[in-house]
């Protein structure tokens, strides 16, 4: 158990539990108000994320963004961002899940420093390890579910919209019902 953010941070970034790590151009261990009341958890860094030690820099990080301020969210204010495996998979595949397992310690400590209050699980390797290994984005986004006093979601992985364009207004759905959501229960996510 770490006190705080900084030796979280620190210490992950010495991290050499899977061969992922020797790979990395740059630990991504995540980005935003580490004080919110929502965390957004993707699979893992791809190319650009890898390059630029932040998650969601992309071309699925500019869709991500455009959904969060239609809601009145943004990475840098009112949520944090992080991911199951801190450091790049090659040639952008899914985490394997002995790499995620090796690293879910790393954001099971983010968790409880932070104490949020809602989880989305962005795609379906989060949503599966997170919510439940059947979880099936396709039929199943957008539904909250309480695990351990904190309400969890999956919605569908920028990527996957880019690739299927006709889920975005699924996805958008998802995100209106996580707005109602953060007004019901959050006391702090629009007023900070």
């Amino acid at each position: 158990m770490y006190n705080n953010w900084d030796e979280l941070k620190t210490e992950c970034g010495s991290c050499r539990k899977c061969p992922l790590a020797d790979g990395r151009t740059n630990l991504v261990f995540g980005t935003g108000n580490e004080n919110s009341e929502v965390l957004f958890i993707g699979e893992g860094p791809g190319e650009q994320e890898d390059l630029k030690g932040e998650p969601f820099v992309g071309r699925s990080g500019q869709l991500l963004d455009k959904y969060l301020d239609a809601i009145g969210l943004d990475r840098k204010k009112n949520i944090y961002i992080a991911n199951m495996v801190k450091c790049r998979p090659p040639h952008n595949r899914d985490p394997k899940p002995e790499e995620q397992d090796a690293c879910i310690g790393w954001l099971r400590e983010q968790v409880r420093l932070m104490k949020p209050k809602i989880i989305v699980c962005v795609g379906r390797i989060s949503a599966t390890k997170l919510i439940d290994p059947n979880f099936k984005v396709t039929k199943q986004h957008g539904e909250f579910i309480e695990k351990n006093g904190v309400l969890m979601m999956g919605t569908f992985h920028p990527a996957a919209l880019l690739r299927n364009p006709n889920n975005k207004p699924a996805a958008l759905e998802d995100f209106l019902a996580l707005r109602d959501k953060i007004k019901e229960i959050c006391e702090h996510t629009y007023t900070d």
